[in-house]
């Protein structure tokens, strides 16, 4: 029933990436990734093997429990709707998140001292599929494109605020562990993505009678040949019946 509907790559592509997530979590209770090796440690040559692993590696089970259910969705959403771009915006999301959280200077927000930091987890990723979601239906103002967007929102508004940094709202005793340079990296290069590829794939669909110079002889001849034969309906009418003649004449238009 739904082999039509649900694209396969919206199933297998989630489970692939589910099944990388808890394999990594897995060798890293086995000790295969211990201290920061396999994190994104900004600024140091050593932590450029991060780009690539660090979403495939977790802190703990609420960690990558917390990251598998959006990631989950979101990809199911990216390669169901977006299909033509999706393995682009999945694969550059994925590096070009990574390359710029490296970049980023780890400056503890409120003293602006150097803090030495490991960085993992797949928020970052998290980050670059809401955004991208949310602003490709905008960018392409497609109905069906923009209700994923408001889905986005719903279920999902609330990744804003892991932007900033908790020492903003909070008086923490020690520097917070969640990377808010990571969700902030995300969401910069997912809106970026969107943009870039805004004219990429289903956008809103235009009719050619609803362009400005539109003129189509059969449409003249048929609203001659209405008026001749439905003389009352031009009369003083209620609103509703003037909505029931421009309905008619679609439904010509349309045959």
């Amino acid at each position: 029933m739904f082999k039509n509907i649900i694209s396969k790559r919206a199933v297998i592509t989630p489970l692939l990436m589910l099944s990388a997530m808890w394999l990594g979590f897995f060798l890293q209770t086995l000790g295969f990734f211990q201290s920061c090796f396999g994190a994104i440690i900004p600024l140091l040559p050593e932590g450029l093997l991060g780009i690539v692993t660090s979403p495939l590696l977790h802190g703990n089970m609420d960690h990558i429990i917390s990251n598998s259910i959006p990631i989950a969705v979101l990809l199911s959403l990216l390669y169901q709707f977006y299909p033509l771009v999706a393995n682009k915006v999945f694969i550059i999301g994925w590096l070009a998140t990574g390359l710029l959280l490296w970049l980023l200077p780890p400056i503890d927000i409120l003293t602006g001292d150097y803090m030495y930091t490991c960085t993992i987890g797949a928020s970052g990723i998290v980050y670059v599929l809401a955004f991208f979601l949310f602003f490709s239906g905008v960018f392409k103002w497609n109905m069906k494109l923009l209700t994923i967007s408001m889905l986005v929102v719903l279920y999902y508004g609330s990744l804003i605020w892991g932007m900033f940094p908790e020492e903003l709202f909070y008086n923490l005793q020690e520097p917070s562990k969640i990377s808010w340079q990571a969700h902030l990296s995300g969401a910069v290069v997912g809106s970026i993505i969107a943009f870039a590829f805004k004219n990429v794939g289903e956008r809103k669909k235009k009719f050619i009678w609803e362009f400005p110079n539109y003129y189509s002889e059969k449409d003249d001849k048929l609203w001659q040949e209405y008026k001749a034969n439905h003389p009352d309906d031009f009369l003083e009418l209620p609103y509703k019946k003037r909505e029931d003649i421009w309905d008619r004449l679609d439904e010509l238009r349309r045959k």
